[in-house]
């Protein structure tokens, strides 16, 4: 008997079907077997991983090579629009920060504060048996903006509004004469830092939070009425060298956070002296000599890390304008794409001769100082871990990525290594000397460890 043409088609289209289905399963993903990961996972930071697991800026494997970036947000919600500065935060790190988090929460006093504590009373570590001071509570409010909490929305957003209130009524509250705007004296801040630190840091955050209350008008007006009077008080107590008044035992840190508070200010709006300004920035970039390569560490202690971590910074921005400046000329045609940043390119870019020298100065100190701060030598600052060295990492970091050297990456891989080996069990960390208060050593970390959400700020804030 001859078998059925029809019956034959019909068993020739099935077989096809199914081949076909087998084909299309064998290529789809398999379900993912991984238990998802609870709370207590969250935070675990002591696991065993892999040197690639490790790092944050590891070359991204085949297998998430089209993954977008997940980091590197800006205070806008958006991504960064430099490939070059995109790769993911360690989950250890995650884990760090959340830990570090929480513990902060805890040592937030009733008046909205936190503080480091007095200088003769070091032994005290309790957060809560030591007085609110501005300097402090602004590091923490800073730390708690960057980690991507709002004052309307997020895990701390109360925590923020109270730390916000509190800053505000300090500035309101204070003697429009004074320098500072505190009556608080021996702080570990100021006595290490400089006396005028708690309104250098305060201005610091009303520039950072100013973004931020744009839906309240009223409270965006005070925020900047109070931003004007701390730069004022900033630049009326600067010294004629443009160093700040009231140096403590490493006042090259306060002059350089001084700098760095005045810079931010203006790009928001707030009036400041532009003479003043560039004293400012002078001031910090004599404190090393490119030719030399000696550094200055009259006002730094004697530790080269703090001076030369200022140094950075302080010519960030202009480093990272001329770069801009140089890059724009090659996309142009005006400069071939090999063209390094020079006086000369800079000209050819279309600078006035005193602005070429200007910006081609501040690249080539901006270039030799930021190496000498990565040195192994220069990072181990005073010889073991105190405020100052968190502070001075955090400089170098940003100056980094304000010059847009994407040698930051492994700067970041090998910083939060450190910070994360060296965490207490109860998420907070303390220096070893001077500025041993775990509470202005926890928020300095913070910083550090959370400084990826802030790139594409300090990449806008180095370009203009």
């Amino acid at each position: 008997m001859k078998p059925n043409k029809n019956y034959l088609f019909v068993l020739l289209l099935v077989l096809s079907l199914c081949t076909e289905m087998v084909i299309a399963f064998s290529f789809k993903e398999a379900p993912s077997t991984t238990k998802k990961e609870n709370h207590y996972d969250n935070h675990v930071k002591k696991t065993t991983t892999t040197i690639e697991e490790e790092k944050c800026c590891a070359k991204p494997t085949a297998e998430v090579r089209n993954e977008k970036g997940c980091v590197f947000k800006t205070f806008f919600g958006e991504e960064s629009s430099d490939s070059n500065f995109i790769c993911k935060t360690p989950q250890r790190v995650k884990a760090s920060v959340n830990d570090a988090l929480d513990w902060m929460m805890q040592a937030q006093l009733n008046n909205g504060g936190w503080g480091a504590g007095s200088h003769t009373r070091q032994d005290i570590t309790d957060p809560h048996a030591v007085k609110a001071d501005p300097a402090t509570t602004a590091m923490v409010a800073i730390a708690i903006l960057r980690c991507e909490n709002k004052i309307t929305n997020g895990k701390y957003s109360d925590h923020l509004h109270r730390a916000l209130q509190y800053l505000l009524k300090q500035v309101e509250n204070s003697d429009e004469n004074d320098l500072n705007i505190t009556d608080l004296q021996g702080t570990q801040p100021q006595v290490k830092l400089g006396q005028n630190i708690d309104v250098v840091l305060t201005s610091q955050f009303l520039t950072n939070i100013s973004d931020y209350v744009n839906n309240d008008v009223q409270l965006k007006q005070r925020v900047m009425k109070c931003n004007q009077v701390c730069i004022s008080k900033i630049q009326r107590g600067q010294n004629a060298n443009g160093s700040l008044k009231g140096a403590g035992w490493a006042g090259v840190l306060q002059s350089s956070f001084a700098n760095n508070a005045v810079e931010t200010a203006k790009e928001k709006g707030v009036k400041v002296d532009e003479k003043k300004l560039d004293e400012s920035r002078n001031y910090q970039k004599k404190n090393f000599d490119v030719k030399t390569q000696s550094i200055s560490t009259e006002e730094a202690a004697g530790v080269i890390l703090y001076s030369i971590s200022g140094t950075a910074r302080a010519s960030a921005k202009e480093a990272g304008a001329a770069k801009s400046k140089v890059d724009k000329a090659k996309s142009e045609g005006k400069l071939p794409n090999s063209a390094p940043v020079t006086v000369d390119n800079l000209k050819k870019a279309g600078l006035s001769d005193s602005d070429a020298m200007k910006y081609g100065a501040a690249y080539e100190i901006n270039q030799a100082a930021k190496q000498q701060a990565q040195r192994e030598d220069v990072m181990s600052g005073f010889g073991n871990n105190g405020g100052e060295e968190f502070l001075s990492y955090l400089q170098t970091g940003e100056g980094l990525i304000m010059s847009k050297d994407v040698e930051w990456k492994k700067w970041y891989d090998n910083i939060t290594g450190r910070l994360v080996k060296i965490q207490n069990d109860d998420g907070s960390w303390n220096g070893h000397h001077c500025i041993t208060s775990p509470v202005f050593c926890t928020a300095t970390s913070l910083l550090i460890l959370s400084v990826n959400n802030d790139v594409d700020k300090l990449i806008a804030l180095g370009s203009k």
